[in-house]
């Protein structure tokens, strides 16, 4: 290990303390930790970065989240990019126009969408029907009716017959579906 380098010594704000492995090098080490070489060196004075050793203690800059904060998305939700994904194919999958895809999210270029990219997917604009004998709920992320019918001791098809023209396949997180009380 150098000698230059004290292993109790405390990391600077702004960094964190990291034990070497076998395997890491300082470029691998900045890759993972989104940071530079340059940084992490900066950060340790009299590291050999040809050297390192599996126990060393070295100080790791904390990367400064490069991602933008997403846009607002009112009456909306946000949406990651998968492989395959298209605005048309969006649109369909969501129940809006490719315009609507468009206006939603100035400056995406349709044509180059990203895997891990995050978009709105707005929400058609629809007043919310009447729930009597009953409340309305929230469809969230894993739900399905069969669980949401376990929760709130209700059949799956009583809360069909409370929604119609819902598709029980194809919950969206953030819908509104009505939960019969009888």
């Amino acid at each position: 290990m150098d000698r230059n380098i004290d292993p109790m010594q405390a990391c600077p704000a702004g960094s964190f303390a990291y034990v070497i492995r076998p395997g890491d090098t300082l470029f691998l080490l900045a890759n993972r930790f989104g940071t530079t070489v340059n940084a992490i060196m900066a950060l340790n004075p009299g590291i050999n970065p040809n050297n390192l050793q599996i126990g060393q203690r070295i100080c790791i800059p904390t990367a400064a989240d490069p991602r933008p904060p997403l846009p607002p998305c009112p009456n909306g939700f946000y949406y990651t990019i998968r492989a395959g994904d298209t605005f048309f194919r969006l649109s369909q999958q969501f129940n809006v126009s490719v315009d609507e895809l468009m206006r939603a999210n100035p400056g995406v270029d349709p044509n180059r969408l990203m895997i891990g990219q995050t978009i709105c997917i707005p929400r058609p604009v629809t007043p919310i029907p009447p729930c009597p004998n009953g409340f309305y709920y929230s469809v969230r992320a894993g739900d399905t009716l069969f669980a949401i019918g376990q929760r709130y001791n209700v059949s799956v098809d009583a809360i069909i017959r409370a929604n119609p023209g819902i598709n029980p396949n194809n919950l969206q997180i953030g819908q509104l579906i009505c939960i019969p009380t009888f």
